[in-house]
């Protein structure tokens, strides 16, 4: 009963405070405030039919119905770090060379929400960055430092699920509610007595795992945690249970993550049921959160003159591909949901053009009405998005028919290009040759169960030629290749005598201690081959 007092509420609220649409210009007089919530491990996918059937989202429904939503919206790194950093920047990963949850930008970059203070907004953000170079456990750093050597170890707890079981614990992830309870006392005590646009950020961590303390020291975070609150949202029969390839069969990078994912192991049919159902229930939650936001302005007579725009960092596989986490460049990691709704943007559109999240700092900065530098990889949403900036437009650049995706941390044994263009997915590993690459047609294929490269060697070979034209890959990939090993190098001479004790003990600590020896030796070996790269 209270999610369905909440629709109603919400609804009506929007109903009363309706985007301006069709031809009618916005007013120039004042731009307009602009809120971005930012949620992390999101699966796009949830955000339209038919995967939008799985799980009661009210918020996000709402934003469609009275704006616009993107349905081939794409991290451009997935990965929190590295994908903020291109959200923060506007710029590609290579271009910021944020290789991993560790390095992303200097602290002193010059982010969006710099630009538009200096033009007048007031700046507000709460809750989770994670876009500057320093997170992270040391653990992960070195996981993904040694990805290039010849080993494979266990780096992550065996994916599970946890229940509350209550059907009135409605916060589960506290930490994100107070982030939020923040951002609207906010609005209430200071955006409310602003004269000029205000814009505000929240970040969210769901529905990102929770830790796995279980998983011994060092854990990672494997574990869907939820109450029964949440998992009453979830429609477990439209529930769709992932196919799998036998082991043998998988490409060799996504054996590779699969194992170091602690993914390799039997996993009955409830059990994978469980992870995607729980999963499923704190997206919920975290459309919960959005929708107190979304209130919030509303009752502060602020809705109508506000933008709100609602993404993610990346997706989370919830056990596709036998994998759970992000790392991947399929369509549960690399698609993330983009949503906008307010003045001057147009309701009930859905734009099936891609784009990524390094248009997030074009998009708001022509939103605020301010010159856009010529150096970002981005693209503004508005000429998509609205009728009222189409005219404005007309001659600027257009998002070109494509988006470009990478990664080069951890769980992941060679960099990974994604090229998304058309019906088409194209990814491109390491230097090009050493790894077969994988082409997906999305329009014939959505699970992405069939890699089609070899069969299609024409279309395959147009489409590297435009990665190609777009990064230099194998050059990007090299110079990866030696910031690893020097990375790698500084942080052993900084642990010196204890480095063997250290090494061994990090999240793959299960398996290495079998073989500690073998493991040191692999290393070594590494360490004396010879990394030739040019400066990216």
């Amino acid at each position: 009963m209270l999610l369905l007092w909440v629709s109603l509420v919400a609804a009506s609220a929007l109903a009363a405070a309706a985007p301006v649409t069709g031809g009618q210009r916005r007013r120039a007089a004042k731009a307009p405030n602009v809120v971005l919530v930012v949620s992390d491990s999101f699966d796009g996918r949830l955000t339209f039919h038919p995967e939008s059937q799985v799980v009661k989202l009210p918020f996000i429904n709402l934003m469609k119905a009275h704006g616009t939503s993107f349905l081939n919206a794409y991290t451009n790194s997935p990965i929190c770090c590295p994908s903020r950093a291109a959200m923060w920047s506007g710029l590609f990963t290579h271009l910021t060379q944020s290789w991993n949850n560790f390095k992303g930008l200097d602290p002193n970059f010059t982010t969006w929400m710099d630009v538009m203070e200096k033009h007048g907004y007031r700046t507000q953000k709460f809750g989770k960055l994670d876009y500057t170079s320093g997170h992270h456990s040391i653990s992960n750093r070195v996981e993904a430092w040694t990805r290039d050597v010849a080993f494979l170890l266990r780096q992550e707890g065996r994916p599970m699920v946890n229940l509350i079981p209550s059907k009135t614990k409605v916060r589960v992830m506290e930490k994100d509610w107070k982030n939020t309870d923040r951002a609207v006392n906010w609005l209430r005590k200071e955006a409310i007595n602003h004269t000029e646009p205000f814009v505000l950020y929240l970040g969210l961590n769901l529905p990102h795992p929770y830790p796995s303390p279980s998983s011994g020291e060092n854990f990672g975070s494997s574990t869907f945690h939820t109450s029964l609150y949440w998992l009453e949202r979830v429609s477990h029969d439209a529930i769709k249970l992932p196919k799998w390839p036998p082991l043998s069969e998988m490409h060799p990078v996504d054996y590779y993550s699969s194992y170091t994912k602690n993914c390799t192991g039997k996993f009955t049919e409830k059990e994978i049921r469980n992870i995607r159902a729980f999963y499923y229930a704190m997206c919920a939650e975290t459309d919960a959160m959005l929708g107190e936001i979304i209130l919030a302005l509303r009752q502060l007579d602020l809705l109508q003159k506000t933008i709100v725009i609602y993404s993610s960092d990346h997706g989370e596989l919830a056990m596709e591909h036998r994998q759970f986490y992000k790392m991947s460049m399929y369509e549960a990691s690399a698609h993330v949901p983009l949503l906008m709704m307010g003045p001057g943007i147009r309701a009930n559109l859905q734009v099936s053009d891609v784009v990524s999240l390094v248009d997030i700092y074009p998009t708001m900065l022509d939103i605020a009405g301010i010159p856009l530098p010529q150096n970002l990889s981005g693209y503004s949403l508005l000429p998509l998005a609205s009728e009222t900036f189409k005219n404005e437009h007309k001659f600027k650049n257009v998002h070109p028919p494509w988006i470009l995706s990478e990664f080069h941390g951890c769980n992941v044994n060679a960099s990974v290009y994604m090229l998304r263009s058309h019906q088409w997915k194209y990814i491109a590993y390491s230097d090009g040759t050493s790894v077969l690459p994988q082409l997906f047609d999305l329009s014939s294929d959505p699970d992405e169960l069939t890699n089609i490269a070899v069969k299609f060697p024409e279309i395959t070979l147009s489409l590297d030629q435009k990665l190609r034209s777009i990064v230099n890959y194998p050059e990007v990939s090299a110079s990866v290749h030696k910031y690893n090993k020097e990375q790698f190098i500084k942080w052993k001479q900084t642990v010196g005598q204890n480095y063997s004790n250290v090494i061994a003990n990090l999240r793959w600590h299960q398996d290495w201690l079998k073989e500690p020896n073998k493991y040191e030796s692999a290393i070594n070996q590494w360490l004396k081959t010879h990394t030739n790269a040019k400066t990216v």
